[in-house]
């Protein structure tokens, strides 16, 4: 056996290097970049391999470690899993800081591979700089904090075992039913420590993401309760994305006459304007879905994980429902019958099996108007204000809307603009809306448009962020400057947490600890959010009303690299139409008659959730 000998960096660059996977026809690297922020658990291993690797494993610079998985996860969602990246950091802090993104991978199912560096396998320096002694067991190091978050978790102790370990990994990251984040805990001794590794190991290999089929007994047994359906929906989550299934979606819903409600990760999956496109469904949901929701008496959904904001913490859905996923665990979940296949592999049994079959008249008309009324309503709220007054979430988003191309991509995540986005944005084709509102991560806005330009480098990229998350992780505005990959970010300034300030205050609570104003204090903060990002390299301005936006907006559309824009709004205005309940839990017992009232109310609503499985 031919044997090479490297170290165990090496080994791992090298065998990285070499996956493969197809992408529009092509093939292409499994692997497009690496991030990487080093420290003394890394630089010596891992950055001595990647600088040898050169553009056949492009290692990028990153500010912080959490907004450089960020972005690589960003990457991986505009690519539909097809491809991925790999983040490196030292032991400690650099190491835990990729703790809250391996989250957001896990919850949203999204490959990522977290290299972090790890202590001496072979204890001789115990204890290193920044590890983390447990009393009771020698054995654990920060790393354990990825387990929970991780698909996949190994701790590399010898250089041999990156023999077993790295296609296991691989296997998860393009398994399109385990598919998450894959942390390989790195000890730093480990990463220099050299072996005779079989070269036959680095040799390409290809990847093919499979697409499983349904068993016939599931389509016969689907085919029939929607032949006999009289108001059937379909929701559209992000496996339908995933899966390349858009066209077939929007082919079947037209022909079939049945209407579609998109998640959002789904959204997108049809265009904002196609007959059969509801719009948002659930807690953020538009009035035409969420209403056909509550009379549909078959609700199919495809490849979504059936989140609370998805089901009105299950109280939307009242018909019959089917769970079309390529994970078992979604499938079978809110007691669905399971059909566990790929959302693509499913349209296209139907299709054949459906030909000619269409859903009652009455309900496909029916489902028309209430398009036509949400369309309107839509067009009510995102309209300019009067002059003077302050603007709205909404309204701003509609300014965005007017100064965009059919082929931008949107961004966001946390706070009250996914629930804003998701009921008015228009999406015009695939991959124009991209939000994380799986674990609604504050702090993944910017650097997740990062991302999403490195995915699709010929479509503009706006980023929509709060005030809020701005302030939590905005250093990768320097690295988008540094980068050359250009976004246009519009920071929304409501002085505070204002989605949790109206929550509170819908919950019967007073205004507390959210908006700046109402925590404590001895001077209100003036942020001077344009200077703050002028000083990281962008083109920053802030505007003064929803005309300034959007002639701000056409200069940075045609600006050379990354243009912030500040704009004040109304904290206290969220859209009033569609969406439905949400189980936040109100206090039992309270001395204010609010959340006494709040209370009542909320136990009425509990009555009404679907209990199951």
């Amino acid at each position: 056996m031919s044997t090479v000998r490297l170290t165990a960096a090496q080994a791992v660059v090298r065998y990285l290097c070499a996956q493969t996977v197809h992408v529009e026809g092509e093939e292409v690297p499994f692997f497009a970049a690496a991030w990487a922020i080093f420290g003394h658990g890394n630089v010596a291993g891992l950055g001595e391999a990647l600088q040898a690797a050169g553009d056949a494993l492009p290692t990028f610079r990153a500010h912080n470690e959490q907004a450089m998985a960020h972005a690589a996860i960003a990457y991986a969602k505009q690519m539909r899993r097809r491809r991925a990246m790999v983040c490196t950091t030292s032991i400690g802090p650099g190491a835990t800081n990729m703790v809250t993104a391996a989250a957001l991978a896990h919850v949203n199912r999204l490959p990522v591979l977290l290299l972090p560096g790890d202590v001496f396998a072979d204890r001789r320096p115990d204890p290193v700089l920044q590890q983390v002694e447990d009393f009771a067991d020698g054995t654990v190091s920060a790393n354990d904090c990825f387990r929970p978050v991780s698909r996949y978790f190994d701790r590399l102790t010898r250089p041999e075992q990156v023999l077993a370990a790295l296609p296991r990994a691989m296997a998860v990251l393009t398994d399109p039913a385990q598919c998450g984040p894959v942390t390989l805990a790195f000890c730093q001794d480990v990463q220099a420590e050299a072996y005779d590794y079989p070269e036959a190991f680095f040799e390409g290999r290809f990847w093919r993401i499979r697409r499983p089929q349904p068993e016939p007994f599931d389509l016969d047994a689907l085919e029939a309760i929607l032949r006999v359906a009289q108001r059937p929906l379909i929701v559209a989550g992000g496996g339908v994305l995933h899966s390349g299934a858009e066209g077939r979606l929007a082919q079947m819903a037209q022909a079939m006459g049945v209407p579609v409600a998109e998640t959002q990760a789904g959204k997108g999956a049809l265009a904002w304007d196609h007959p059969m496109n509801l719009g948002a469904i659930g807690v953020t949901g538009s009035s035409a879905a969420n209403a056909a929701a509550l009379e549909a008496d078959l609700v199919i959904g495809f490849g979504t994980r059936l989140q609370d904001f998805t089901s009105g913490s299950r109280a939307l859905f009242q018909g019959q429902l089917v769970q079309v996923n390529v994970q078992a665990f979604d499938a079978h979940k809110h007691g669905a019958m399971a059909v566990v296949a790929d959302a693509g592999a499913v349209l296209d049994g139907l299709a054949e099996r459906l030909a000619g079959w269409r859903a009652p008249t009455a309900w496909t008309q029916a489902q028309g108007a209430a398009i036509a009324a949400w369309t309107a309503d839509v067009d009510a709220v995102i309209a300019p204000p009067d002059a003077g007054v302050l603007p709205s979430d909404a309204q701003v988003i509609g300014a965005v809307q007017r100064a965009t191309g059919p082929d931008a991509v949107v961004v966001c995540a946390a706070g009250g603009l996914p629930g804003e986005l998701h009921k008015l944005w228009r999406t015009a084709r695939p991959g124009g809306y991209h939000l994380e509102y799986g674990y609604s991560c504050m702090g993944y806005e910017i650097a997740g448009g990062l991302g999403v330009k490195m995915a699709a480098p010929d479509r503009d990229v706006h980023v929509l962020v709060g005030d809020g998350s701005y302030l939590m992780l905005n250093s990768e505005i320097a690295t988008s400057v540094m980068l050359g990959l250009k976004l246009t970010i519009t920071v929304l300034d409501n002085r505070g947490f204002g989605c949790i300030n109206r929550l509170q205050q819908a919950t019967g609570g007073a205004p507390f600890n959210n908006l700046l104003a109402d925590a404590r204090h001895e001077t209100l903060p003036d942020i001077d959010f344009a200077a703050h990002a002028a000083s990281l390299g962008a083109i920053a301005e802030k505007v003064g009303s929803i005309a300034e936006l959007e002639a701000a907006l056409a200069r940075a559309r045609t600006a050379a690299r990354t243009s912030v824009l500040v704009i004040d709004t109304d904290p206290a205005i969220s859209t009033e139409a569609g969406g439905a309940w949400w189980d936040v839990a109100v206090a039992e017992v309270s001395p204010r008659a609010e959340v006494r009232a709040a209370r009542a109310d909320y136990d009425a609503a509990r009555r009404r959730q679907q209990i199951g499985d």
